[in-house]
């Protein structure tokens, strides 16, 4: 394919504005409203600024900064300019912040004005020679060093095995690891999921999430985007606002916390969520309760789907009836051109509904891990298919279940324990909101699980009665050796149950 402009994602969001400019783009939970013009602007002027710095092509721009609709300009600015965007974490601290410049060698650095003081010194420490700021009230070095810049700029020529973006995983296990997209990683699947989700004229996105993550960066922002389609900017999440906003609009993504707090809210009934055309779940495990409730109190069906920072999205629970049903539970079926398949340790492709590693291929799948081609080799089969680390299967049917990471796989005594299964059981249970069973080091079977639960609000509950409760339900290997009732589960930022950190506080607990 010969190389042309076209496949800079930025030229391909941008041929997908309106074409009167002076609609609004976005229009934020402070009352500001952006044009679409804005956004031409905008960019233009913050792709302007990064190329006289005179930086390498294929330089990385590192970014932690607060939401803000200038942190999304930025983003579009470092595509439209050809550069390489690296979003970081906003709950990154120094030795994190460390690692990551040191590892990424960002050519630029964007941050919060009230922490320059401590990534600034990090960043010329590691060679980095430009250092910006950028808060989320408009205000920053970033902004006026751009001012001063044209607000004309042609979409600098990339292919589509072009460097857009690296994205840091989460590192629950050793070091994180660099995921290195590409314009045509991005671009490919975002136009698939327009076509599967069916954005149409008119639809307006509610965006809830942080733009430092596969979600709210590339699926919902890129949706939106590439549909012309406005956006209603909620700079934090707010469940009343958000319910309010749904009069305005059609669209709306999240993480399972999230449909948790709205469903807390009284004021989620039918009559908030008429205008509504879609809502979409990911990120994070959607509980079977909360997928049913949402159905009976709004009479709409979560679309819960699947994907990584390495490959954006995999799977998908159908949108039009013809297609199937959305069942609670699954992720759905593969996207169009995303090859899935589940194996046994052995290298057996599973038979329908027998659990396995699951492998996956297709054009939406990363390049590799930056500087590190041998990790990228380990991860990859010799037949080209990318292991996820996830464990699951798929039906006769053809839909898809994560049962959980390989790495939660619980090995006692010989036989594999799937922690997905005990917590269904367990999340059954009256009283129970949520669990998480983890494995930890035992004298006489290696290894054992713990479960550990939460509470719903004015339940009591007793962790010898629940595992009293299990041994009726599930063979003896099976049975957590403990549970624990706990207020809280730690979580990372987009809702998932840091499994890691249970682990290690109650590792020494058999020894």
């Amino acid at each position: 394919m010969p190389v042309s402009e076209s496949q800079n994602l930025f030229a391909a969001l941008r041929a997908a504005f309106p074409q009167d400019l002076d609609t609004a783009a976005v229009e934020t939970d402070g009352a500001l409203v952006y044009s679409w013009r804005d956004l031409e602007r905008a960019t233009a002027m913050l792709a302007n600024l990064l190329a006289s710095l005179g930086i390498p092509e294929g330089s990385r721009i590192a970014v932690q900064v607060e939401k803000s609709v200038e942190a999304m300009m930025l983003y579009l600015a470092t595509l439209r300019a050809g550069y390489v965007f690296l979003p970081l974490n906003t709950a990154y601290q120094s030795a994190e912040i460390e690692y990551f410049v040191g590892n990424a060698e960002p050519a630029v650095v964007v941050c919060s004005a009230k922490n320059f003081g401590w990534i600034s010194k990090i960043a010329f420490k590691a060679g980095t020679r430009h250092v910006f700021t950028l808060n989320d009230d408009r205000t920053g070095s970033l902004l006026d060093r751009a001012a001063h810049f044209s607000d004309q700029h042609k979409a600098v020529t990339r292919s589509a095995d072009d460097l857009a973006a690296i994205l840091y995983t989460s590192g629950t296990t050793g070091r994180s690891k660099g995921a290195m997209l590409t314009h045509g990683n991005l671009l490919s699947n975002a136009r698939v999921l327009k076509d599967c989700w069916g954005w149409k004229r008119g639809d307006v996105l509610i965006h809830a999430l942080p733009i430092f993550h596969v979600h709210g960066l590339f699926v919902a922002l890129h949706g939106a985007l590439l549909n012309g389609s406005k956006m209603i900017w909620l700079g934090r999440f707010d469940p009343q606002l958000a319910i309010t906003k749904m009069a305005e609009a059609t669209v709306f993504m999240g993480v399972p916390t999230l449909y948790v707090r709205m469903l807390a809210e009284q004021s989620l009934r039918l009559e908030a969520v008429r205008h509504m055309r879609l809502f979409i779940s990911g990120s994070a495990p959607l509980l079977l309760e909360t997928f049913n409730e949402w159905k009976d109190r709004t009479g709409h069906t979560i679309l819960e789907r699947y994907g990584m920072s390495e490959t954006i999205m995999l799977t998908s629970n159908p949108y039009r009836a013809e297609d199937g049903e959305r069942r609670g539970g699954t992720v759905g079926f593969p996207l169009p051109g995303v090859g899935v398949r589940v194996r046994g340790d052995d290298g057996v492709e599973a038979k329908p509904g027998e659990i396995g590693n699951i492998e996956v291929r297709g054009p939406n799948v990363f390049k590799g891990y930056w500087r590190m081609p041998e990790k990228t080799r380990e991860e990859f089969t010799g037949d080209g298919w990318f292991k996820t680390g996830d464990v699951g299967k798929i039906d006769a049917g053809g839909y898809v279940t994560i049962v959980g990471r390989s790495k939660d796989l619980i090995i006692s005594g010989g036989y594999n324990v799937y922690p997905a299964e005990i917590e269904g059981y367990i999340n059954d249970m009256p009283g129970v909101a949520e669990s998480a069973l983890v494995g930890v080091p035992h004298p006489d079977f290696g290894e054992v699980g713990i479960a550990v639960v939460i509470a719903k609000p004015g339940a009591k509950l007793d962790g010898e009665q629940i595992v009293a409760q299990l041994k009726s339900q599930l063979a003896n290997f099976k049975i957590p050796k403990r549970c624990f009732v706990v207020s809280e589960l730690p979580r990372n930022t987009m809702g998932k149950v840091q499994k890691n950190l249970l682990r290690e506080e109650h590792k020494q607990l058999f020894s």
